[in-house]
């Protein structure tokens, strides 16, 4: 459809089974897995989709090696059912990555390897390999660039990596696939309360201004880290103040070139010198460093690093890696915000120590919120979700498991094998769907970063593209690569949607955003 044909859409009169508030990981997993049970689903972004946290993940598909030291074991094995699930169902933007921990004292090998062995038996049948003991030398050989000076060996595991944009994309398309209604760029102005009870949302295109009221059976508030804002409205209409629910928690990571850990191995330190997790991942040519986990209490769209953080993921890759990453290195600086569940008497001021599970909670009158989780469980968190609203007799019940087996747009390879997330991005991000972008104008107009013509118009024609931002963020990932290459793109990607979309595509704001993520304004 058309943008001017959804609005026609959303405008009908008709009551909707499932209103959804937010086009993050977690809404568009709900409404993929309500459409696919046959509910009338219609979700509402405010702007794009998977524009907020979920694009700003550290890329990995996971059970939580963390999680386990924490003891909590259910939420790793469910996370490693999970991974089995997208890692199949997705296969083009989801494979298994090989990590190496490697062991500067005697101690380490033996102790993080027997739980990572752990890890393994956890996963049992859905294990990606055996964790292997390594020595200096086979240690050395997976992560050459690790730093020898005192290195004793080393323990190599599987986990997976993804690109975390495009998912939330695949997942938008294969719920409008499924007869969902999902917009970007349409926020959610207010709630509609009839008798005490949450009937709808009102919401208004952000390019036209048009207002619209949606009515639904069953209203659901996955809005990330802002959920507690609609809570609030909802408290607000009932009479009722709501406390916080969510204490949002900091993520910054660091791109650097490929050569400062060019194996196909990421490195894992899972104890840096302030108790931390540092992850160095190879992903779409590039390395990530991250990430830190800082407290906010304000909730920016765009988060910038503090200079300590940086500092900090800086400082520790410097502590294994023989060429130490200085800032000057960095090519891309984003940050994402964690929506952290606080327990009702806690002040979240200690984000490592809160919940990273999920937590789902229905309103007296009927608003059902759902906030905190992970990527990798996104599935299961929209099982527990309807699975809320059946209890609440907001919706009728259906069997769930339904997208336990359902391919996501892209994901058909009949058979073939998927070029790894780790390397360079092309049109294998495209899957079974590379063909349609080939057969587009433009086809061999390489514009730089692997981004070509056909790939801008493709993003317009059918991936909901509106903005230069969306283009260069999120239908290709230029801007958490290179900000600098994704500023020089910015003008050609402008002209080619206009020619698409016929709508100001915001080429200064992308200009002024891609500034604030090169390391001069970190």
């Amino acid at each position: 459809m058309t943008r001017q044909e959804l609005l026609g859409e959303l405008a009908r009169p008709a009551t909707w089974d499932v209103a959804i508030i937010g086009g993050g990981a977690t809404g568009l997993g709900v409404a993929l897995d309500a459409a696919a049970r046959g509910f009338s689903v219609v979700l509402l972004e405010s702007h794009d989709f998977g524009g907020g946290t979920s694009s700003r993940a550290t890329k990995l598909v996971h059970g939580g090696v963390r999680y386990l030291a924490q003891g909590n074991v259910a939420l790793v094995r469910e996370a490693l059912h999970e991974r089995t699930v997208l890692l199949k169902n997705a296969p083009h933007l989801a494979q298994p990555l090989p990590f190496v921990m490697p062991s500067y004292k005697l101690w380490e090998t033996p102790f993080y390897g027997t739980g990572l062995k752990l890890y393994d038996a956890l996963a049992g049948a859905a294990g990606l390999a055996p964790t292997r003991f390594l020595s200096k030398t086979g240690t050395l050989r997976a992560v050459p660039t690790a730093r020898p000076d005192g290195l004793k060996g080393g323990v190599e595991y599987w986990d997976g990596q993804f690109d975390d944009a495009r998912l939330a994309l695949a997942l938008a398309r294969t719920a409008q696939a499924q007869g969902a209604l999902v917009m970007n760029y349409m926020p959610v102005t207010g709630l509609l309360h009839e008798q005490g009870r949450v009937a709808g949302v009102k919401a208004q295109d952000a390019e036209t201004g048009q207002a619209f009221e949606v009515r639904a059976k069953c209203v659901i508030n996955a809005a990330g880290v802002w959920v507690d804002q609609l809570r609030q409205q909802d408290g607000e209409a009932m009479g009722r103040p709501v406390r916080p629910m969510v204490a949002p928690s900091q993520g910054v990571h660091v791109v650097v070139d490929r050569h400062f850990l060019p194996g196909r191995h990421a490195i894992l330190v899972p104890k840096t010198a302030d108790g931390r997790v540092l992850f160095a991942v190879p992903w779409l040519g590039k390395v990530i460093l991250g990430t830190t986990d800082t407290p906010r209490t304000d909730l920016p769209r765009e988060p910038r690093p503090f200079q300590a953080e940086l500092d900090f993921i800086l400082g520790e890759a410097g502590r294994y890696l023989v060429k130490a990453p200085k800032l000057a290195d960095a090519r891309s600086i984003w940050v994402g915000l964690r929506p952290l569940v606080k327990p009702q008497d806690d002040d979240g001021g200690n984000t490592k120590a809160l919940s990273r599970e999920h937590t789902v909670l229905v309103s007296r009158s009927g608003l059902v919120t759902v906030t905190g989780g992970k990527w990798t469980t996104y599935r299961a968190m929209a099982e527990d979700v309807l699975d809320r609203c059946f209890q609440a007799q907001l919706l009728q019940r259906v069997a769930a498991g339904v997208t336990t087996n359902l391919t996501l747009v892209g994901g058909d390879l009949g058979g073939a094998q998927p070029v790894p997330v780790s390397e360079a991005p092309g049109l294998h991000l495209y899957g079974s769907e590379a063909a349609k972008v080939q057969a587009l104008p433009g086809a061999g107009a390489e514009l730089g970063g692997g981004l070509t013509e056909a790939m801008v118009r493709f993003a317009a024609r059918h991936e909901y593209a509106r903005k230069v931002e969306d283009v260069l963020a999120r239908r290709s990932r230029l801007l958490f690569l290179d900000a600098a290459l994704a500023a020089r793109l910015a003008p050609v990607v402008a002209r080619l949607l206009r020619e698409e979309t016929g709508a100001e595509p915001g080429e200064t704001a992308f200009q002024a955003l891609a500034a604030s993520y090169l390391p001069a304004r970190a």
